[in-house]
């Protein structure tokens, strides 16, 4: 059996957290960081808790991506990969929110601090996975934003159907077949964090870090730029 790819790993956390994020932390999205505008509209409406977290969770994930873009820009200056670097950078985060949530959780969806940096926390891994994915494997699909890369499934399959050319029938199976794995992939993510909530949701943070360090041994052949 075939090891699944980096990107497979990328999408299925990524699905994973931004679920078990969104359920344990006050409406908070983790990886869909522009989706906080709307929960943080839904909060003032309704008198939830949680704004702080939506306020401060676009300009920490900018941020984060900013920082770790001179790192990585540092690390090829050095004729260095950043890939493996900075997806230890990401466990870190990750494995520092899982043994907090074993010792302290499940949290409270009430907005404390302990909320707060803990979303943070997750968001910023969030970050280094989003800007590691557009900059160094832009040949993978997005491996949190399902919204483009659905749009591009629909068109392809349109183009498919209307009659593409010989030539690009084989390619755009072939970009069809690789959107179609990110997006069930995260789905499944959506689904297991979803689960982790209801039945484990101290417990549930510590899979991030485990997919994080498998990740790590993961292949990204065929996602790096040329």
């Amino acid at each position: 059996m075939k090891f699944p790819s980096l990107p497979i790993f990328l999408s299925l956390n990524g699905g994973y957290i931004d679920t078990l994020g969104f359920l344990s932390l006050s409406g908070l999205f983790t990886a869909h960081v522009t989706g906080n505008f709307v929960t943080l509209g839904a909060t003032a409406a309704l008198g939830l808790s949680g704004a702080l977290s939506k306020v401060l969770a676009l300009p920490m994930f900018c941020v984060v991506v900013f920082v770790s873009r001179l790192i990585c820009l540092k690390l090829q200056s050095m004729g260095r990969s950043p890939i493996k670097p900075m997806l230890v950078v990401k466990l870190a985060l990750l494995a520092a929110v899982a043994i907090y949530a074993l010792s302290h959780g499940p949290f409270q969806a009430d907005g404390n601090v302990v909320t707060l940096v803990v979303g943070l926390a997750l968001v910023s891994a969030m970050a280094i996975q989003n800007g590691l994915h557009r900059a160094h494997l832009p040949k993978a699909s997005p491996s949190t934003l399902m919204t483009g890369t659905t749009t591009q499934i629909m068109l392809d399959l349109a183009d498919l159907l209307a009659g593409s050319k010989a030539e690009e029938v084989a390619t755009t199976k072939a970009r069809v077949k690789k959107m179609a794995a990110a997006v069930v992939t995260f789905a499944l993510g959506c689904g297991f964090g979803a689960a982790g909530y209801m039945f484990a949701p101290a417990a549930a943070f510590s899979l991030p870090a485990v997919l994080a360090a498998v990740a790590l041994f993961a292949s990204t052949a065929g996602a790096e730029a040329n």
